[in-house]
């Protein structure tokens, strides 16, 4: 509702000044070609995000999901203890941990919101430590192949949309490991 208000608020406010500096041609057509180019943005991002769901769902029934689960089931058993011997909990986890490390945010979250549900169910009304800690991990985003970035370059015309690869590594490093910290050190202040 808030927001509504504000972009409300704002495209009022360019309008009026549009038509108060004699722009009012140029704002009408700013906005068009604005509306034009979020289409052809969409347009161009959907077939990137079908592609990699499609990976995911390859993975998914080949197994391969199912090994990368059990290759980061170390990692995940210390990052949430409080789970370790829940399957679906762990599996929930694994999914979205995989979907962010290909960069598909618009996929790792109905999986972040799914490990959540879960994990709620345990302490209803209260975030665990558990709980927290996934929200931490899904906002620091561990990525391997920034795919949606690397497509919104493409779309903007990046002759390289991956040569972003070493910044994007350090950063969800740093962004990892920070949170993490940070989560861990919370935890124990405030038990």
């Amino acid at each position: 509702m808030a927001m509504s208000l504000i972009w409300t608020v704002m495209v009022g406010a360019a309008i009026l000044c549009g038509l108060a500096t004699g722009s009012g041609p140029a704002v009408a057509k700013g906005a068009l070609d604005g509306a034009a180019a979020g289409v052809e943005l969409c347009i161009s991002m959907m077939g990137v995000l079908c592609l990699w769901m499609g990976v995911m769902e390859v993975m998914d029934r080949s197994g391969i999901a199912r090994g990368l689960s059990k290759l980061l089931r170390p990692a995940i058993h210390r990052l949430y203890p409080d789970f370790a011997g829940n399957k679906k909990v762990m599996d929930a986890v694994s999914a979205n941990l995989s979907a962010n490390l290909l960069g598909l945010g618009n996929a790792a979250t109905p999986l972040g919101l799914e490990a959540s549900r879960l994990m709620a169910e345990r302490t209803p009304g209260v975030a665990s430590d558990s709980l927290c800690m996934l929200v931490v991990c899904n906002t620091a985003s561990l990525q391997l192949i920034p795919t949606t970035v690397a497509s919104l370059r493409s779309a903007a015309g990046s002759a390289n949309p991956f040569d972003i690869l070493p910044a994007v590594w350090l950063a969800s490093v740093v962004s990892i490991t920070v949170g993490i910290t940070a989560a861990k050190l919370f935890s124990r202040v405030w038990r």
